[in-house]
């Protein structure tokens, strides 16, 4: 029979510190088969994802995106993840996309800032105010329990609903000039729907670590040419970011940069090469969230689903 697992029910199970630890689990196993199919019309968005790792499984995750459903107070990122068995293909179980995309998000970009940030951040730099924004701010805070955030949005008033939302929950301020936000953090995060550079590399400080979100298709980018210029760029994936992203196909196409320039992504982990190469270095990363990221979560998950089962049973 297969589970439906709800994000209301499960989300109180999860924890970030955990997942992060599922994700380096699962990058040292053998390399996942992918494939994703994205279809357009107008501003509208079709999306499907399908990854296979051998000792995870399978899934399958489609959502649509609907810029415009934000008008009409509807999320405009709507979908479902079915999860099927190892060993016999068995539907085990459809998983809240919402709750998938949240914690692989997020959870992918704390993964990085980990690894590639300055050891002791204290300022953190949220590029857009809309869901991931949200999940961000979970997710760093938890990890970095001393962060002060910054928010800054184009449309000034859903930054300030965010740190309403959040006020009680970490230290978070509003930032009205963009260039002076990003000179003072230590991480910045971009999260937006951007189809041209909003991140200008003139205004970031040395030690800086660059996080980019936002950008799937191949003709979105959130920052200029300055900024692969000046930092150390890293990946999630090469293969789900190199050529299906604007952030990365641009420039190379324009030989801003070359393909050699991405130091390393997270399968090269264990080698020692994802790293900060220097204390005083600016770090990239693009989070490109390919389907195989998604099926470490669903797995992470349903874990803890069959973790929290269990200990009802035992309790009855």
């Amino acid at each position: 029979m297969v589970s439906i697992l709800d994000k209301k029910s499960l989300e109180p199970l999860l924890n970030w510190h955990e997942l992060i630890e599922w994700l380096i689990e699962g990058h040292r196993k053998p390399l996942p088969q992918i494939n994703d199919h994205l279809m357009a019309f107008q501003e509208k968005r079709l999306f499907n994802r399908v990854a296979w790792i051998e000792g995870l499984g399978s899934a399958v995750k489609t959502c649509t995106i609907f810029p415009n459903n934000s008008k009409q107070g509807i999320e405009p990122v709507n979908g479902m993840m079915t999860l099927f068995a190892e060993k016999t293909g068995v539907p085990e179980a459809i998983i809240d996309f919402l709750l998938v995309t949240k914690w692989k998000t997020a959870a992918d970009s704390l993964l990085a800032a980990s690894l590639l940030a300055s050891p002791n951040p204290q300022k953190y730099l949220i590029i857009g105010a809309g869901t991931v924004a949200r999940s961000l701010i979970e997710a760093f805070t938890s990890y970095y329990p001393d962060l002060e955030v910054f928010i800054w949005n184009r449309t000034e008033s859903r930054a300030l609903d965010l740190i309403r939302e959040y006020q009680n929950h970490c230290n978070i301020t509003h930032f009205v000039d963009l260039a002076q936000a990003v000179a003072m953090a230590d991480i910045v995060s971009c999260a937006t729907m951007s189809r041209e550079p909003i991140l200008k590399g003139e205004w970031i400080s040395p030690e800086t670590h660059i996080d980019l979100i936002g950008a799937f298709s191949p003709e979105m980018r959130e920052t200029d040419d300055q900024t692969l210029k000046i930092g150390k760029i890293f990946v999630d994936y090469r293969l789900t970011t190199l050529d299906h992203i604007g952030e990365l196909i641009i420039p190379i196409v324009n030989g801003t940069i070359q393909r050699e320039d991405i130091i390393a992504d997270f399968y090269e982990m264990e080698s020692g090469r994802f790293a900060r190469p220097t204390d005083d270095c600016i770090t990239v990363f693009k989070n490109g969230g390919g389907g195989h990221l998604d099926l470490m979560t669903g797995r992470y998950i349903y874990h803890k689903w069959q973790q929290s089962k269990k200990t009802e049973l035992a309790i009855a």
